[in-house]
């Protein structure tokens, strides 16, 4: 139960953040980002949000964008770009639940994004059958000393350095 809720909520958060960086989006600008995130699962309307910053830079979004890109079960089923906005339709299958998402971002210059996700598990997942998210990313300027590509900064100050570097 406990990878399941796991894959769950690496789908809902993992794809977001590919579909705003995925190919040609515009390049968003290197530092501390702001995110905020509004998720609502169903059944039972159940409401989660909450603000975390990340330091990124191009080549830790492009790392984002292969791994959601590169998700073992998941197909693209179509993708544009056109004035700003980003679509992805995704379809993938973890265990034996089909997902299926679909995904706007609309881009502000390389300063900000908004995302849109709606996601349906057939059957659920973890108890989930549908989760729809609202992501605002901004950016803040540059990382705190001693804070590297893909570390994250929670609402309480604590940071959560990446596995990556």
């Amino acid at each position: 139960m406990k990878r399941t809720k796991m894959l769950v909520y690496f789908g809902g958060i993992l794809l977001p953040l590919g579909i705003a960086l995925a190919a040609n989006a515009p390049s968003l600008k290197e530092g501390l980002w702001s995110v905020h995130t509004v998720t609502i699962n169903n059944p039972g309307n159940q409401k989660s949000e909450g603000t975390v910053s990340i330091c990124r830079s191009h080549a830790y979004d492009e790392s984002v964008e292969a791994l959601a890109k590169n998700m073992k079960g998941c197909t693209t089923i179509s993708e544009s770009f056109e004035g700003g906005k980003r679509s992805v339709d995704m379809r993938c299958t973890v265990a034996t639940s089909v997902i299926e998402t679909k995904g706007k971002t609309t881009f502000d210059g390389d300063t900000s994004a908004h995302s849109e996700i709606h996601a349906t598990y057939t059957p659920a997942m973890a108890g989930i059958s549908e989760m729809t998210m609202i992501q605002d990313q901004k950016y803040l300027g540059s990382c705190p000393a001693g804070v590297q590509p893909g570390d994250r900064i929670s609402a309480d100050g604590t940071v959560m350095h990446s596995q990556r570097h």
